[in-house]
């Protein structure tokens, strides 16, 4: 049973809720920084108007569905959102994030996609994946702080900017299944392997 659309969730330090139109200059904050936004699949904001557009788009439309979990993640101390967390809605169940730079480094987003994966967990989804550029080693670092295991890689032509990324495809499963891998990814991209440390 899926829980209501992103209801709010409360950590020791954080409070995930859903965006609103408030919240717009604190998303222009998130989704124009370059450095941010490097290893994510769009451009960076230009312009407050792109960020009306995108809260929009991306969250207004999405709340008015009535089941998913698209989060903006606040410090308990202000409740003004510094990054993001969501799950997809396609069968990859994908788990992203997203976190301003001056945020960096102190286990805000691992704290963030635990309570998330709790969430999920509870709700009864069966398993998550995550993916990340080999150039973002911190971002797996994430996906093994909250129990993910890494499955493979595989290349891809990333859209819209058009460049060549190897990705690396991590999954946990939250139903018991160990075995389970989503393969989606391995069976579209014709290069994908398994690294070995």
């Amino acid at each position: 049973m899926l829980p209501q659309n992103t209801q709010t969730i409360e950590t020791d330090r954080l409070r995930l809720r859903k965006f609103t139109e408030h919240d717009l200059e604190a998303l222009f904050a998130i989704y124009s920084d370059e450095e941010v936004n490097t290893f994510l699949p769009w451009f960076p904001l230009k312009t407050l108007e792109e960020a009306r557009t995108l809260y929009k788009e991306r969250y207004a439309d999405f709340y008015e569905q009535p089941t998913g979990y698209r989060y903006a993640i606040c410090l308990k101390t202000d409740d003004v959102p510094i990054g993001y967390v969501h799950i997809s809605e396609d069968d990859s169940h994908d788990l992203g994030y997203g976190l301003r730079k001056e945020f960096w480094h102190k286990g805000i987003v691992t704290e963030a996609a635990r309570a998330v994966v709790e969430q999920a967990k509870r709700d009864g989804l069966p398993y998550l994946t995550a993916t990340h550029d080999v150039n973002n080693p911190r971002s797996g670092g994430v996906m093994e702080n909250i129990g993910m295991t890494y499955q493979y890689s595989y290349e891809e032509q990333c859209q819209p900017k058009d460049i060549l990324v190897t990705f690396r495809m991590y999954q946990l499963n939250l139903d018991g299944q160990k075995d389970r891998v989503y393969r989606k990814y391995w069976n579209k991209y014709e290069v994908h392997f398994v690294e070995t440390k």
